[in-house]
């Protein structure tokens, strides 16, 4: 894993936005990005985006499946899936 000080990651995370961006850069795992962010205990950049959680929502109902959403916005199927089964829409 490489070494990321908590300034570098801040800010990688605003130039790349994802923990599937940064892991690409370092040719690492997204999972091996998501332990560097809970160490520096720094929120995930997507964890909270009405916007696009309400995009995500419409193109779901247009027929998009779970799949294709998650590649289009680099998001993993699951948390598509928790995103279109939130309680509030």
């Amino acid at each position: 894993m490489p070494r990321i000080t908590k300034a570098r990651f801040i800010q990688l995370q605003k130039k790349l936005k994802t923990d599937a961006a940064i892991a690409r850069k370092f040719n690492i795992t997204r999972q091996a990005i998501y332990q560097i962010r809970e160490k520096y205990g720094i929120k995930s950049s997507v964890a909270d985006n009405p916007e696009r959680n309400a995009k995500i929502i419409s193109l779901y109902k247009k027929g998009s499946t779970g799949t294709e959403l998650a590649k289009k916005f680099e998001l993993s199927s699951g948390h598509v899936y928790k995103i279109l089964n939130e309680p509030v829409h």
